[in-house]
Parts: structure tokens; sequence; C-alpha cells
């Protein structure tokens, strides 16, 4: 058991995009880093050369799964600080053609799996009056023709993001949420756009986003590293787009 007061932070979806920059940027910080995600080799990449980067392969949609992150983190670092709710999926469609399981797993893992993994660690962040940072998108505020479940998760996870911030702040916690826009991220490979399909998104979104480029998953990791700081003790339910001016446009 680390016995220091070194931060420790859990990010779900960390073997890729934002989640493995989120690590690595808490890293460099000096924290220790659980890096929780489905798939053992993605998080082994996110961990190599960081020796406070700790990989722990888990389904957070599984019964269990979340109680078990939690006892592993605490057992491993005696606390836990920082919870990062990152994963995410996407299954595309419009009305009319979406499936049942289209529509159960992204409600499961975007919107479900949060809630079971913040409770399961709701002990630890009361003791260390920790923080807990939910990753949205800035697209759902809006029509997003073709991917209304996806949005419609996403926006609902950022209501539990200012419910949260009301109701735990007696206990200490703050919660916060970040709503990234297009950023370059494999998160349209996993849901198995072709290359054309993701040349057309890519097109739609470079049109909608006023700075003209896609993001960088290290500009969402800053803005999750900065909300998760002590220093933004005062900051509490607060939503922050980093979507080069998509959502204002």
């Amino acid at each position: 058991m680390d016995s220091t007061n070194t931060r420790v932070v859990v990010i779900t979806g960390a073997g890729t995009g934002i989640g493995e920059a989120t690590a690595r940027a808490f890293h460099a910080q000096g924290a220790h880093v659980v890096a929780v995600g489905r798939r053992a080799e993605p998080l082994r990449r996110t961990a190599a050369g960081h020796e406070r980067i700790t990989p722990l392969a888990a389904d957070v949609t599984a019964e269990g799964e979340p109680e078990r992150i939690v006892r592993a983190v605490l057992e491993a670092h005696g606390r836990l600080d920082v919870l990062v709710n990152n994963a995410g999926i996407v299954r595309s469609g419009a009305l009319g053609t979406l499936t049942a399981e289209a529509i159960a797993a992204q409600l499961a893992t975007n919107l479900v799996a949060p809630i079971h993994l913040a409770q399961a660690a709701l002990p630890a962040l009361e003791s260390s009056r920790g923080v807990i940072v939910n990753v949205s998108t800035s697209v759902g505020q809006r029509g997003w023709p073709g991917n209304s479940v996806y949005a419609a998760t996403k926006t609902a996870l950022e209501a539990l993001t200012r419910a949260w911030a009301v109701e735990l702040a007696p206990r200490g916690i703050r919660a916060a949420a970040v709503a990234p826009g297009a950023i370059e991220t494999p998160i349209g490979e996993h849901q198995g756009l072709t290359p054309e399909r993701l040349a057309a998104v890519r097109e739609w979104q470079l049109a909608h986003t006023p700075l003209g480029r896609i993001g960088r998953p290290e500009e969402v990791a800053w803005a999750i590293v900065q909300l998760a700081a002590p220093t933004a003790s005062f900051v509490t339910g607060v939503v922050l787009p980093v979507d080069g001016g998509a959502v204002v446009a």
C-alpha cells in the first residue's frame, strides 16, 4: 500500500485516445494512475515507460466490476482522489434503424457504468475529498442526426454531473465534466466506419468547428487535469466544452 499523499487517479477507457492522453497527463504531474479498459494490450501501451500507470483490464459494464476496480485501487494505493469516467462507445444509426443491442450497449457503457463506478468509489472519494470528472460530448448539445442515442447518453451524463455536484458538495466531493468536440481518436474505427465514411464525418466536423481543425487528445486531457486539480477547489457542476468553438457556432 502506498502511504504517501500522492494523488491516485482512476481513468476508464484508458487504452486509447483521450483516456490514454489523460493517464499520461496525470502521470506527468506525479499521480498514481490506474488505467482501466476492456483490452489488456492497449492498456499496456498506455503504461509503457510510465512507472506510476498501472493497467487494470476490466469491463465497467459487467456486474461487480466497478466494486472490483475500486477494491483493487484501495488495496494497491490506499486511497482514491480522482475518478475520470471516460469510457464511451458509439453505435450510429437513424431512428427506424436502431437495434436493441446498439441502444443497450451505449446506455450500459456511456451512462449506467459511470453511475455504478461513482457509487462504488463514493466512500473513498469522500475520504479524500475527491473529484469526479465525466467525459461528455459538445455535439450532444445540438441536433446530431444518426447519433441520437450516443448524444442522449452523453447529455444525460452532463445532467448527472450537475446533480452530483450539488448532492455531493456537503460530502466534500466535486463533480465536473468536459465536452469534447471533434478529436483525433480511434472511436470512429471502433464503430466500424469505412475510411470513406470516416472522411465524410471529418469533413462535416471541420465545417462545424470554427477553429478549423480536429482537436488532439492531449488538449482534452489538459482540461480534465485542470478540472481535477486542487487549485480548482471552487469549481463544481461545470461542463467545459473542448471543441474548437463548435457548440457556440
